[in-house]
């Protein structure tokens, strides 16, 4: 699980690197929509290593697939992050407001057809009796504000170091290299801490993450617009060794008491909240930036954007001291 946090968390950030790079070579004159190549060989490589490496595994008595959970949780998911994402740049149309007040009673909906799947004994999309795992359901509760914060402020600085500060697409992206490295370090120590300190490390990682935050928002206070890779290397490197200290644990608290045979689900719904969480990061604090740039300035609103994420890792760390004491 360390390599998987480590790989996970390296892997957002060499994108947010290779997207600068992309958006600098501007391909065929397609500027910032040449950043969806970098999926091209990442994709080609995965079907080619899929075909090598995964071996075959195929059950006597597949499960068929629950279509109806699967239309209503896309539906769900589309009717909270459209809204969301887009509703800023439309001017808040009737549409958006209709689509976010649709989704309780779309997500009601999928959670009913979920509990009667699971009580008729089929295998649902994302089983409402798993969540009777207490560990499942704090680690859960714990991804959301950590992947909302960490997409949000992945959007937000992007936009602030080149819209703002006036960085290349390139020199942006490396500004955020020292988080890379040290996220990629501490995950690698993470198992050995957590088998010395139990899940307390993931208490002491939101802690470094809020002070990384905060030594980022004072040097973005105190040398906008000259803020580039010196200016957000200590933030920068504290942030990325608190988040490795938290995602890969959290990971381990989230599966360590699913049941084999349902593995290949717990896993499932912990991916699809992780990756729910980041686009709904990218659609509130990006939202949230945006909104007050024009009345308080890149500079300020780029520091009380960071604050809000500032008070998730917080969140992140109170809710941290539920978590079981030690984690398989």
């Amino acid at each position: 699980m360390g390599l998987y946090g480590a790989t996970a968390g390296l892997s957002m950030i060499a994108g947010q690197i290779l997207g600068g790079v992309l958006v600098a070579a501007d391909i065929a004159g397609t500027g910032w929509r040449s950043v969806f190549l970098v999926n091209v060989p990442v994709v080609l490589a995965g079907l080619v290593l899929a075909v090598r490496v995964v071996p075959e595994t195929r059950s006597p008595r597949p499960e068929p697939v629950d279509v109806p959970g699967t239309f209503l949780l896309a539906a769900s998911l589309l009717t909270l992050l459209v809204p969301l994402t887009e509703g800023r740049a439309a001017g808040w149309p009737l549409w958006t407001w209709l689509s976010l007040a649709a989704f309780p009673f779309v997500a009601a909906a999928f959670y009913a057809v979920e509990r009667r799947a699971d009580r008729e004994g089929r295998t649902p999309l994302v089983p409402p009796s798993l969540f009777a795992l207490t560990s499942l359901r704090r680690g859960l509760l714990l991804v959301l504000p950590f992947s909302i914060g960490f997409s949000g402020f992945m959007f937000v600085i992007a936009v602030a170091l080149q819209e703002g500060a006036g960085l290349r697409p390139v020199a942006a992206g490396l500004a955020l290299a020292p988080l890379a490295v040290v996220f990629f370090v501490f995950s690698l120590l993470g198992p050995r801490l957590v088998a010395r300190y139990g899940t307390r490390v993931v208490t002491a990682g939101a802690v470094l993450q809020g002070v990384g935050l905060a030594l980022m928002a004072l040097a973005a206070w105190r040398f906008w617009p000259h803020l580039g890779f010196v200016e957000l290397l200590p933030g920068a490197a504290i942030a990325g060794a608190g988040q490795a200290l938290q995602l890969p644990v959290i990971y381990r608290v989230i599966l360590s008491e699913v049941p084999p045979a349902r593995a290949g689900v717990g896993s499932g719904v912990m991916i699809t909240t992780q990756q729910s969480a980041l686009a709904l990061g990218v659609a509130t604090l990006g939202t949230l930036f945006l909104s007050l740039v024009p009345g308080m300035g890149m500079r300020d609103a780029l520091v009380t954007t960071l604050l809000v994420q500032l008070a998730g890792v917080v969140l992140t760390g109170l809710l941290s001291l539920r978590l079981p004491r030690m984690v398989v």
